[in-house]
């Protein structure tokens, strides 16, 4: 039965696609078969990994509005492992169609049952709003993972998140866990930087995942080729801080023993 990791905040570029592409490609290489769920209506895992959204005829879209056929809707990807269930533009229509559907907060966990024994990891790319298509991928969710990069608004808005999450752990999804909350774009030679992750540790401790995802040129420049960075480049820095993360998910979560290849990877918090 494979575990489902929401991937959101409603603030917009602190690195969710990046992170739900590049960790899903990581969980993909340490060999758990993975699917990534395109829940954002600009469709940019969708074509980070290589799918264009104007080719894409069924995904995330048709899913949400209860279409039987999810399993046929997802898309191989050039990563081994790696799966997408692809969204397009009109995936915002979504929103509007889903008020009048009768528990339209559950439409996304009911399709997602279907899938879930064929995979050890799903995640789902959250849209940058608490709408109704965000409220869908909570209460599909086991856990959520809060991307926060590393900036002086870092904690705008975190606190109407956690507030969301709790609404939807009181009404709609009791066993809904924080995975963690992941500092991103975090460059070691800005002061500032520096005073963001020790404030978000002090403020929030465990609830931070000790990897930290450094600004990475590379890392940047892998969508454009349609590419998860470790596919792009094994050796950057990007590539190594996703891997990491990828490990300290499952240890935290306690999965199946890490082959002496896994334990290798080196860990590099900051």
């Amino acid at each position: 039965m494979g575990k489902v990791i929401a991937i959101a905040n409603q603030k917009g570029g602190v690195g969710k696609t990046t992170t739900a592409i590049n960790l899903g490609a990581c969980f993909a290489v340490l060999e758990y078969k993975t699917l990534l769920i395109d829940a954002d209506p600009q469709a940019n895992a969708t074509s980070g990994l290589g799918v264009d959204p104007a080719t894409v005829e069924s995904g995330t879209y048709e899913a949400l509005l209860g279409d039987s056929g999810v399993k046929s809707f997802i898309q191989k990807t050039s990563t081994p492992n790696l799966d997408i269930l692809p969204a397009r533009i009109d995936l915002v229509g979504a929103e509007i169609e889903l008020i009048s559907v009768e528990a339209r907060e559950q439409q996304l966990r009911k399709s997602i049952e279907a899938l879930k024994d064929a995979y050890d990891f799903i995640l789902i790319d959250c849209s940058p709003s608490l709408g109704l298509i965000t409220i869908n991928s909570l209460t599909a969710a086991d856990s959520v993972l809060i991307p926060v990069q590393c900036e002086y608004f870092a904690l705008e808005g975190l606190g109407k998140l956690l507030n969301t999450i709790k609404i939807v752990q009181s009404q709609l999804n009791e066993s809904l866990d924080v995975e963690g909350i992941l500092l991103t774009m975090y460059d070691t030679r800005l002061r500032l930087a520096n005073q963001v992750v020790d404030e978000v540790r002090t403020h929030f401790q465990d609830m931070v995942m000790k990897t930290v995802i450094h600004r990475n040129t590379r890392l940047g420049e892998a969508p454009s080729f349609g590419e998860s960075i470790i596919m792009h480049d094994a050796a950057s820095k990007g590539s190594i801080n996703y891997l990491n993360l990828a490990r300290e998910i499952l240890q935290r979560n306690r999965m199946t023993q890490l082959t002496d290849e896994q334990k290798s990877i080196p860990v590099t918090n900051q």
